[in-house]
């Protein structure tokens, strides 16, 4: 009975003098073995025992990677889980409930691929988690290296339809230099147990004036290995989606995409996307591969109605704003900006740095096209970039009935940007060229052209205003109205004769444009618009430097008339505000000489305006009838 006594004296005095905290060490040490990391309970650890145990342990720090500035990579003012014991002993770790209370964790991305998220592997599978409660959790990401720093709070909330609680998120900070602000819900961390069942996530977040909204699934989060998320993404301009994905796009006016978020190993795919940039529609699929020296970006893109204007960043201009134009605020003032310059060729710079970030093939193709004042149809052009050389090939537009294809090559690799174009035109309708001139309406004729110039510069006004090469234009047979001629040559009495009676329409023999261009000016060898009535002969220069005009037309007529004021037309002025005039000295002199006879006799004033018609045809064979 002595020995019996002295053995439940003990086991009392050891249950009344017992104290879970010595078990904080060995605790503390099995969790620094598993994870590398140092591991404290600072407050107490408490154990109800029973068939389902609790345990409870305060002020948990979690030490960070030896890099990190940050001596701690997560704490927790409470840490409260329940363990079912009989499953022990079949080997299984189950925790029915877990509660945290306060719970922060520091993300940090290093200099190195990877981040202090990632740890030892560990031993055995791990624990069977039921439940899992957050009350006022913190989540802090910070990416130094690209100026990324988010604080979220995580706060468990109540299912309505049961089953393990979903976590709201709401936070803000920067993301690659932009104010940044993410709301919305997932799933339980629970359902992440399951690395083969789709985590279902509904989040917005906004970075700068780029939005984004991503609701659907991600299988197994943490390897960032399937997505299969629909995303919404909406901005003021895609150029703004450089800073925060590293993809380059020209500027353009606000968009709104909607599409299918899939990955793939390391390529990450916008799949059956679709929405409007600017008044033109979208719709295709783009894909970014990561997996290189540089991303490459892969796109095969549709619109039905592609609003022309809508492209203007491709070649550094702005698109128009106003009524009926959709835009932004920095797009307008640009547009403003052109304006007051008086200039029509784009020169905003390109950046070259974008040129040079990544690789792509995207292709675009555009059913119709809206551009007034420009007979344009359809589109079809495909982008070819790498390693700083781009080529669009083709590049071809529906015209006029006809087409204009074209090949560009874009060289970047140096500080100045090489460039070369070869423009061919084929079976453009001459009446659809001009669809502002009334009595060029009903005119027949088809129009062909080559275009060959190479320049450099680092903006399309920079490269044509350097450029050198040849531009060639030129029509076969076809007939035009006859008093457009008579226009033309300032022939009052045929001018009267078909306004009183019909205009008719005559043969065209042929027209042709043939320039040299030299350092950005366009030289003419060879100017005429051959009819069977009349001849216009030009001369003079275009520069594509200044944007100044400086041509020289002469009319010869064929026909004898009476009351003819011909005299050369003068056409100067800048692009946007050309200017086409009679040469008035020369119109001057034969109206004075006119008066001067008429004082003397004034059936001798008709003298002076009597054409007897020298004009001869033009050499209309060969390439220019071609």
């Amino acid at each position: 009975m002595t020995a019996l006594t002295a053995a439940l004296a003990t086991l009392l005095a050891l249950i009344l003098l017992w104290d879970w905290n010595w078990f904080r060490g060995p605790v503390e040490r099995q969790v620094e073995a598993r994870t590398g990391r140092s591991f404290d309970i600072g407050g107490d650890l408490d154990v109800d025992l029973g068939r389902i145990t609790t345990i409870r342990a305060a002020d948990l720090t979690l030490g960070n990677v030896a890099w990190s500035k940050r001596d701690a990579m997560a704490s927790a003012d409470l840490l409260q889980f329940t363990v079912d014991v009989p499953a022990l002993f079949t080997g299984n770790v189950r925790l029915p409930e877990l509660r945290l209370s306060s719970p922060e964790v520091w993300f940090e991305a290093g200099e190195e691929p990877g981040g202090n998220w990632t740890f030892g592997d560990g031993d055995g599978p791990g624990p069977h988690l039921g439940d899992i409660w957050i009350e006022d959790g913190r989540l802090h990401f910070q990416d130094a290296a690209n100026d990324t720093r988010i604080d979220v709070a995580v706060v468990s909330r109540r299912s309505r339809r049961g089953g393990n609680a979903p976590v709201g998120i709401a936070g803000d900070g920067i993301w690659k230099g932009e104010p940044f602000d993410i709301q919305g819900v997932t799933e339980s961390p629970l359902e992440l147990r399951d690395s083969e069942r789709p985590y279902r996530v509904d989040l917005q977040a906004e970075a700068g004036p780029t939005r984004a909204h991503a609701r659907g699934a991600l299988v197994n989060p943490f390897r960032f290995r399937d997505f299969d998320l629909k995303l919404e993404l909406a901005g003021r301009d895609l150029a703004d989606l450089y800073p925060l994905i590293g993809i380059a796009t020209p500027n353009t006016p606000p968009y709104t995409l909607d599409g299918r978020l899939q990955r793939d190993g390391r390529v990450w795919t916008y799949k059956d996307l679709s929405g409007q940039v600017g008044d033109s529609d979208l719709a295709g699929t783009a894909s970014v591969d990561t997996s290189g020296e540089r991303p490459f970006l892969r796109a095969d893109l549709r619109s039905q109605h592609l609003d022309f204007d809508d492209l203007a960043g491709f070649v550094g201009g702005a698109p128009k704003s106003g009524a009926g134009e959709t835009g932004n605020s920095e797009l307008t003032a640009a547009n403003r900006d052109t304006r007051a310059r008086g200039r029509v060729l784009p020169d905003t710079p390109y950046e070259l740095d974008k040129l040079r970030a990544m690789d792509a093939d995207v292709r675009l193709r555009a059913a119709t096209l809206e551009a007034p004042g420009w007979p344009l149809e359809d589109m079809d052009a495909h982008l070819f970039l790498g390693g700083g050389q781009l080529r669009l090939d083709p590049l071809n537009f529906g015209v006029a009935d006809g087409d204009i294809r074209s090949t560009i090559q874009m060289d970047a690799r140096e500080d100045t940007i090489r460039t070369r174009a070869d423009i061919n035109a084929r079976g453009l309708t001459l009446a659809k060229l001009l669809p502002t001139v009334e009595l060029a309406r009903d005119a027949v004729g088809k129009v062909g052209g080559r275009v060959t110039l190479a320049g450099q510069g680092n903006s399309v006004a920079g490269m044509l205003g350097t450029s050198s090469g040849d531009v060639a234009i030129g029509m076969g047979p076809g007939r035009i109205s006859n008093l457009l001629m008579e226009f033309a040559g300032l022939d009052l009495a045929e001018i009267i004769k078909f306004k009183m009676t019909d205009d008719r329409q005559i043969p065209v023999r042929c027209a042709f444009g043939d320039f040299g261009v030299k350092n950005g000016v366009m030289q003419a060898r060879a100017l005429a618009f051959d009819t069977t009535d009349t001849i216009l002969v030009g001369s003079g220069t275009i520069s594509l430097r200044n944007e100044r005009l400086d041509l020289l037309i002469r009319p010869r007529p064929k026909d004898r008339s009476l009351l003819s004021l011909r005299s050369p037309l003068v056409v100067t002025g800048s692009f946007a505000d050309p200017d086409i005039r009679p040469d008035f000295k020369r119109l001057g002199l034969r109206g004075a000489i006119a008066l001067t006879l008429a004082s003397v006799a004034p059936p001798a004033g008709l003298l002076a305006t009597l054409e007897l018609g020298p004009g001869e045809n033009a050499a209309c064979g060969g390439q220019y009838a071609e």
